[in-house]
């Protein structure tokens, strides 16, 4: 039997993060791809995406894999498509820069050693690989479809813990970040003199299997003015915390650990180099459930590691919606060039209302696992993932087109299959 008396923590960290940046970055190149493919006329359903990013102090290096459209290529003077020595076409750079400092801009760089004005931009993309392009175009399992974009398990998650059915700590730890974001980006008070860069984390106390009360609170936040110390920061940040942690307890004997190391001006790329994917466990559940490794930012949705992991949190939280189990763990996994997953495997941790293995039979009932069912399913081939690079991509709502696999439409489907 599951514990049920315990302390959990998970951590969030802010937009400005280094590893953040790059994560916005690469989905400002995956939003690109797709808003010039409509602009063109050009199937979205043909865009690939696989773009990294690193940053550093005064430097952003974009590199990776596109099919783009052909106005993103290189031209010569004759209007023709320049190609390399290998026959593949060579990407035009200065769309790719532009969207790069936006990204910049917008999260709140202007600092001497990270500013979106002045910060080198190498743009490093090239045409997809021939041999992964074959696969992912005709599945070897069913002709005419997609295939996976790449082997590798992926997992969902949800529970009832919060109103968006995620995990509380990690649910609070970004909330905390979301408020001060906003705080600092629309000059509240002197919230306005917080810089962009920070982390939360977040102890919870559960009792009976439920979250009872906050034991632990650690921010560290970047701030402009060189005079504040610890104690300033948290006059300024602690109502913001309050207000995000909401009716859940603080204990009377809460650790309180702002700013613990002192000043912290220095931040960004300029104080520690980020890169794409390396907030995988920020990204998900908060170290709640299992993760299987693949990070989402940059990649187009023929990579499953991004559009399985987008539907494996839709069915955990639809099963969990439909009142079927209170907490839900699924597991998918794909091969490269195969389109309809390998394995299906949910988990109710002894909360479900049916057997598991009901539940997995009836997932393949209602809906269709391969790359190209997902994304049709969850309508993903349009730009709307430079929103999902901070503060999650689950227990978002589903507004403006995005966090589709936010959506609980699929309740009534569901229980239509086990009846």
């Amino acid at each position: 039997m599951a514990r049920q008396n315990y302390h959990f923590t998970s951590e969030s960290v802010s937009e400005g993060h280094p590893d953040k940046v790059c994560d916005r970055i690469s989905d400002e190149i995956v939003d690109l791809v797709y808003k010039e493919a409509i602009k063109q006329g050009v199937d979205p359903w043909s865009v690939r995406v696989a773009a990294e990013t690193l940053t550093t102090t005064g430097r952003v290096v974009i590199a990776g894999e596109v099919r783009v459209p052909e106005t993103l290529f290189k031209k010569d003077k004759q209007g023709n498509v320049v190609m390399d020595a290998s026959g593949n076409p060579v990407v035009a750079p200065g769309r790719f820069r532009s969207a790069a400092r936006r990204a910049i801009r917008d999260i709140g760089y202007e600092q001497d050693g990270f500013h979106w004005k002045t910060a080198k931009v190498d743009v490093l993309l090239h045409a997809q690989s021939a041999d992964i392009a074959q696969g992912v175009d005709n599945a070897s399992d069913k002709q005419g479809e997609e295939g996976a974009g790449d082997q590798g398990i992926m997992f969902g998650y949800a529970c009832t813990e919060t109103p968006d059915l995620m995990p509380a700590p990690i649910y609070y730890s970004h909330k905390i970040l979301e408020l001060l974001a906003a705080a600092r980006k629309n000059g509240e008070g002197e919230a306005g003199k917080l810089g962009p860069d920070a982390k939360s984390q977040v102890t919870i106390r559960y009792e009976n299997g439920e979250p009872a009360e906050v034991t632990s609170i650690v921010l560290s936040t970047q701030h402009l003015d060189n005079s504040w110390d610890s104690a300033k920061v948290r006059q300024v940040v602690e109502p913001y915390i309050r207000e995000a942690l909401g009716d859940m307890p603080i204990a009377d004997d809460c650790a309180w650990y702002i700013n613990p190391t002192g000043k912290f001006v220095i931040g960004g790329p300029d104080g520690d180099a980020g890169l794409t994917g390396r907030k995988i466990i920020v990204d998900t559940y908060g170290g709640a459930a299992p993760h299987g490794g693949g990070a989402f930012s940059g990649k187009d949705t023929t990579k499953v590691d991004r559009s399985a992991a987008y539907v494996a949190r839709y069915l955990a939280k639809n099963i969990v919606a439909a009142k079927l189990a209170e907490k839900c763990t699924i597991q998918l996994s794909y091969a490269i060039g195969v389109a309809q997953p390998l394995s299906v495997y949910v988990n109710t941790h002894g909360t479900g209302k049916v057997e598991d293995s009901r539940l997995e039979d009836a997932i393949r009932e209602v809906i269709d696992l391969s790359p190209t069912g997902i994304r049709k399913h969850l309508d993903l081939n349009r730009p709307i993932y430079a929103r999902t690079a901070a503060y999650g991509h689950f227990g978002r709502k589903a507004v403006r087109g995005g966090f589709t696999w936010e959506k609980t439409d699929l309740v009534k489907a569901l229980k239509a299959a086990l009846k």
